[in-house]
């Protein structure tokens, strides 16, 4: 997963020849996991077709404040500007620049530059004598004064004839800034994490095991959200049918709790973060049948013994990294959680409650309680996703203690 994963890029496409190189463009950017939505400048049209673009993008291409048919509705600039993670012009040429220099809006991808909350990017892409000219450099001082990010034109053969600076970046290398320039304001950048999930499988035989009902539909969303975050990921996994993939991702599949020890251990003190949230067996049957166990009409008595406790014994070999663990209760939530807190030596528990409707196994929503030694946080119900981003941002006020 990259650092463009799930974000909404606005992309403004102004009318220059290198307007041809937006196609590849969008397509990058869809390619990398992102949602693209397009505006052009009406003169931008006789340059590259909005079918084309929206076809790409699988989103609307607009151009102006009313489309013209029948049926137009209103393209609601400041909507457009609300939407978007980032807004990027490109091609930026000479007039677009002046006038988004000057405050200039005369058409609809200007109204939303100047409405838009988002960091703007800007590709410039003109001949070189344009480039060179001092009301351009003007132009490119003023909208970086403005906070707004250059992404430098490059030398090559120019649509003129001519050879030198002003030819705007080629798509890939614009993609390359954007994720470079993401990554560095990425909060847990050069982080590691380790993170368990799912549940653990305890044999009885061949084919019987004990287990519970995790998904580790949590523990992926927090591997998935902290690879989004700049993080380094080792995510030991019980039996899902869940599947990640990114670059700065490690999964280790493991059956049981021993098993998963063993990972977490061998990764544990190069760790910057723990995460536990697998839903390891407390139990295991003390002796495993070497085949199938047949059915009697006896009753069958199984013995058990505990499994290692992971988490509590991580927590006694802790130096400087953060552990976080979960509770999943049904009775004296609260008690029971702030006794594993201390037990386990943790710096925050995550508690749920079985008590609470939308929370727990199985389901794409959950609702926590999150618990430390300071502070009682509680949280309403959320997606899966909103609640790995709660933990997270726990996390990280952790690493700036």
């Amino acid at each position: 997963m990259g650092v463009l994963e799930g974000k909404k890029i606005l992309l403004g496409i102004t009318a220059g020849i290198a307007a041809y190189k937006t196609a590849s463009l969008v397509r990058l950017f869809v390619k990398s996991g992102a949602e693209v939505k397009v505006i052009m400048t009406p003169a931008a049209k006789d340059f590259i077709t909005p079918l084309t673009l929206s076809t790409l993008s699988k989103n609307e291409v607009v151009s102006s404040f009313t489309e013209d048919d029948e049926n137009a509705v209103w393209n609601n600039h400041v909507e457009l500007g609300l939407w978007a993670d980032f807004m990027l012009i490109a091609p930026a040429t000479a007039n677009t620049m002046a006038k988004m220099a000057g405050g200039t809006s005369n058409n609809l991808l200007l109204a939303t530059y100047l409405s838009a909350k988002c960091p703007v990017y800007f590709a410039p892409a003109m001949d070189l004598d344009m480039y060179q000219h001092p009301a351009t450099k003007k132009s490119l001082d003023t909208l970086q004064s403005y906070g707004n990010i250059l992404i430098p034109a490059e030398s090559g053969e120019l649509a003129s004839g001519l050879k030198g600076e002003g030819r705007m970046a080629e798509p890939e290398n614009i993609v390359a800034f954007i994720e470079n320039r993401l990554s560095i304001d990425l909060p847990l950048r050069g982080k590691k994490i380790l993170i368990s999930a799912g549940p653990t499988y305890e044999a009885i035989d061949p084919v019987r095991f004990i287990g519970n009902h995790s998904s580790g539909k949590m523990g992926y969303e927090i591997a998935k959200q902290a690879l989004a975050l700049g993080a380094e990921v080792i995510l030991v996994s019980g039996p899902t049918g869940l599947a990640l993939e990114a670059k700065e991702l490690t999964i280790i599949r493991v059956t049981t709790a021993q098993q998963m020890f063993e990972a977490m251990n061998s990764h544990f003190e190069n760790a910057d973060i723990l995460i536990a949230a697998a839903a390891v067996a407390d139990y295991r049957p003390k002796t495993v049948a070497a085949q199938k166990m047949k059915k009697k009409d006896t009753s069958l008595q199984i013995e058990l013994e505990p499994t290692i406790d992971i988490l509590a014994t991580l927590g006694k070999q802790k130096t400087h990294q953060k552990l976080i663990g979960f509770a999943l209760e049904t009775n004296n939530e609260l008690e029971h959680a702030k006794g594993k807190l201390e037990r386990k030596n943790l710096d925050f528990i995550v508690l749920n409650s079985l008590n609470d409707k939308g929370a727990g196994f199985k389901s794409d929503t959950n609702k926590i309680t999150i618990v430390s030694k300071e502070a009682i946080k509680t949280f309403e119900l959320k997606s899966k996703t909103e609640v790995a981003k709660d933990i997270l941002k726990e996390v990280i006020s952790l690493m700036h203690e």
